[in-house]
């Protein structure tokens, strides 16, 4: 029983650590928009690369916890949400990293007055991310304390939904090219997209939170 309780906290410190990364890679993702934006192209790679080494170590270590909960038969009756919930956060965190990445690779031209508008919007899908990790950590810890941390997350979607919306609405009002306009609209998509990931995770486990409840 000793041996089965120290592997079973061996690996919730392992789950830590690949939370700890997803928060990581929200913070680096927020930086390098930062640098995007504000035309620092040096400082901006370095984030790029950073994030690109997080989500490989993510890969790696959620492999392994993944790895532990199928050979060692650990925490069997919620074995099954565990799987989903990483496998989910997974997704958000390679969101994240492939959303920095397609900044990299197709250097959209964001036009000045929207630069403010983009920040918020980063900052509105990345709070959803980290409530989304502290609703997680809670799901281990403090199940009563699911349900707030999600509202949280909920909250802040729903506001890089907001945030979306209106520089969708207004790019489309510009006497600009459609080209211009379309490129502008695919990158708030992107980052949405980011929030939207994340409200799913939210959805996942608030279910396993009432299973875990039954």
């Amino acid at each position: 029983m000793d041996l089965l309780l120290r592997k079973t906290r061996k690996l919730e410190g392992q789950i830590d650590e690949y939370l700890d990364l997803v928060i990581r890679g929200a913070l680096v993702f927020k930086e390098g928009m930062k640098c995007y934006l504000r035309g620092q192209m040096d400082q901006f790679a370095v984030h790029m690369q950073d994030l690109e080494n997080i989500e490989s170590t993510g890969d790696s270590l959620r492999r392994s916890i993944e790895t532990k909960l199928y050979m060692e038969t650990l925490i069997p009756e919620s074995r099954g949400d565990v799987l989903g919930l990483l496998e989910s956060s997974d997704r958000v965190l390679n969101r994240i990293t492939e959303t920095l990445a397609q900044f990299d690779v197709e250097v959209p031209e964001v036009l000045e007055e929207f630069k403010p508008l983009y920040l918020d919007l980063t900052d509105a899908a990345m709070a959803t991310v980290e409530h989304m990790v502290s609703a997680i950590r809670a799901y281990f810890r403090e199940p009563d304390q699911v349900r707030d941390y999600i509202n949280k997350a909920m909250f802040y979607e729903k506001q890089s939904d907001m945030v979306s919306d209106r520089i969708k609405r207004n790019i489309f009002r510009m006497d600009i090219q459609l080209s211009r306009k379309i490129h502008m609209r695919y990158f708030t998509y992107h980052i949405e997209a980011i929030a939207d990931e994340a409200e799913d995770v939210c959805d996942r486990l608030a279910i396993a939170t009432i299973k875990r409840s039954i």
